[in-house]
């Protein structure tokens, strides 16, 4: 058809009816491999599963609808719309164009099959060697827009001490021109739900939109200029985010990205292998912030009643017990109501009169015979101790503590464990677990590597069905090693992180890349079907070649449209700044890479691929084997 032609109302309506069979069950198969390759993210778990089950929701809920509406009302608005002259896809200017560029490459291509597979398979071994050399992350660090600074002195520091050290650091912090806010506290708040000691301390600093930022400075810029700052001896600082923070302290039971639990029966032994972790781990590098928990140090006020003066003087326990608390500690006397609220009233001796060991001493106690002081009824000392006693699955527990910066979590870690592994001996019934985001991301590898092998094996028997033809189905699936290229080039040019994120990028991108497949699957098809019907099933290798040339090139224009309508949406993103970027953006990636290089397999190999099949089908049985299908 060279014209414009105009057909009647029956041969229109039978046209669009057949070109609907066509392609409905190719194309609901392929919407259901893109919601299939979303099963890994749906049984994700944790901290990633509340993170992208959301996304994976959305998108099969899309595309479900997206499905019914291709193959219910698109044909009914094509007998709506598509009247008259209908003008043919070689008078259409950009389809000529990508036709015109693409024939000749395809035959170029299809002449020298061996090199362009070769060309192929280095290209994909390069990927793997990409792959390799690429960092991992559990998720790449979303920006907050604001700074938790979460420094912890010795555990023996004071109230007053601590205030002290406070307001130099918020001092401090202020005088770095990006902060705007500075809020601190030392200690805990009135809950249960904090465990902090009164050693440490956090600050939470409020930064400036960014473009009131130093020309070319940055957040890890500020984060470092803010560290040699407040370099104050005794004090350990620690940088983090308010809320990963709280997720981490919830999920893994440490404040800080990576952590070492060791477990044992001891705490003196605890401590000593904490700090010998501690020396270990320093020097290597990415590893900062490096603090191993203070197991000892603490200092307690003991009281040791003396039984043998108690009787002397005709007290008891409870007499002693009763004059600490009330005197010391606090006793609550009363209550006080003021509308619907009411607070107890809690009665002890003013600061200056137990703020020291001799002033406690002194405390008098009432006796039979008139008061006495403490010391005459009791030993008063002060005595070390633990500051914390940490406990997890009923075994004492001691930490060390660090983040990262300046190299990815993975080699980081994986480098600490093989210095561990040699240089640490363990004493018997003790053991140490790795945790924070490295336990995290441990959890979601070992999720993707059982899961998504069954999802490509699913993939795989949803395309033979489809097309009824393991080599078709092969062919078809061969699409996704060579997206594999293009998303790992992508990545690894853009240098991110190997994450759960770029995982999901990659999930989405193999479905999208069975797409565009299953599109051309369908084409190559109809041409073996005609070239069937016309010339029969004998064919020689230059009859064939030819079918198989005009059924890749004749519909280039869907398949283009496949891939680019994908692309046109996610490119923006590569050069979007705003808050969620640092998570959208290690997802779009691998779908942008990928796509092109798939696109480019798809367009290329897979008619190379599929015409080899079809020779080895002429010189085995001296005829064309079809498959016994009906698109």
């Amino acid at each position: 058809m060279s014209e414009l032609k105009k057909y009647s109302e029956e041969e229109r309506i039978a046209i669009i009816e057949r070109s609907a069979k066509q392609v409905g069950k190719p194309v609901v198969n392929a919407i259901l491999i893109i919601i299939v390759s979303f099963l890994p993210v749906f049984l994700l778990t944790g901290q990633e599963g509340k993170l992208f089950h959301p996304l994976a929701w959305t998108k099969t809920l899309v595309m479900a609808s997206s499905m019914i509406l291709a193959i219910t009302m698109i044909p009914v608005l094509m007998v709506l719309l598509m009247k008259g002259k209908m003008r043919p896809e070689s008078k259409n200017p950009v389809s000529s164009f990508f036709t015109r560029l693409y024939e000749p490459v395809l035959a170029w291509c299809m002449e020298w099959k061996k090199t362009v597979l070769t060309i192929n398979i280095l290209a994909l071994a390069f990927s793997v060697f990409l792959l390799s050399r690429l960092g991992s992350e559990f998720m790449p660090p979303l920006n907050e827009g604001t700074i938790l600074f979460m420094p912890i002195a010795l555990p023996d520091a004071s109230n007053a001490e601590m205030k002290r050290i406070l307001q130099i650091q918020d001092k401090i912090i202020t005088t770095v021109p990006e902060v705007k806010n500075v809020l601190g506290k030392a200690g805990r708040i009135s809950s249960a739900t904090d465990n902090a000691p009164v050693p440490m301390i956090e600050t939470i600093i409020l930064l400036k939109p960014k473009n009131e930022w130093r020309k070319g400075i940055t957040k890890d810029d500020i984060i470092n200029e803010l560290n040699e700052k407040l370099k104050i001896p005794g004090v350990t600082n620690g940088w983090t985010q308010p809320i990963i923070n709280r997720i981490n302290m919830l999920s893994t039971g440490i404040r800080t990205d990576v952590g070492v639990k060791i477990f044992g029966q001891n705490l003196d032994t605890l401590y000593q292998l904490a700090r010998t972790i501690a020396g270990d781990l320093k020097g290597i590098k990415g590893v900062v912030d490096l603090y191993p928990e203070q197991l000892t140090g603490g200092k307690y006020l003991n009281i040791r009643v003396k039984k043998e003066a108690i009787g002397r003087y005709g007290l008891t326990t409870d007499d002693v017990n009763m004059i600490v608390e009330s005197a010391l500690g606090g006793m609550n006397v009363s209550q006080t109501v003021e509308g619907r609220e009411r607070f107890s009233i809690n009665v002890r001796l003013a600061q200056d009169w137990r703020s020291s060991l001799d002033d406690i001493k002194r405390t008098l106690v009432q006796t039979r015979n008139g008061p006495v002081p403490l010391s005459d009824v009791a030993d008063v000392s002060i005595e070390d101790g633990p500051p914390m006693i940490n406990s997890e699955n009923a075994l004492l527990r001691g930490t060390v503590l660090f983040d990262v910066r300046g190299r990815d979590l993975g080699s980081t870690v994986e480098e600490a464990m093989q210095k561990l592994n040699k240089t640490l001996t363990l004493p018997k019934g003790y053991f140490i677990e790795w945790s924070g985001q490295w336990e995290n991301e441990l959890h979601a590898k070992k999720t993707l590597k059982i899961i998504v092998p069954i999802v490509f094996f699913i993939i795989f028997f949803i395309l033979y069905f489809t097309f009824h033809d393991w080599r078709d189905a092969f062919n078809t699936l061969l699409s996704l090693p060579f997206a594999l290229t293009g998303g790992v080039l992508m990545v690894y040019i853009w240098g991110e992180n190997l994450s759960v994120a770029v995982a999901v990028g990659f999930i989405a991108l193999f479905g999208i890349a069975v797409e565009t497949g299953v599109v051309m699957m369908i084409y190559l098809e109809e041409a073996m079907q005609r070239m069937v019907k016309e010339k029969g099933e004998a064919v020689d290798v230059k009859t064939l070649r030819h079918y198989i040339m005009e059924g890749a090139v004749r519909r280039l224009r869907p398949k283009l449209m496949t891939v680019c309508v994908a692309l046109f949406g996610l490119v923006p993103v590569l050069w979007s700044h705003g808050t969620g970027i640092e998570l959208m953006r290690p997802i779009a990636l691998p779908m942008i890479g990928g796509m092109i290089t798939s696109a480019i397999s798809i367009l290329l190999v897979m008619p190379l691929l599929y015409e080899m099949f079809k020779e080895r089908d002429l010189k085995k049985y001296g005829k064309i084997k079809m498959a016994e299908t009906n698109h």
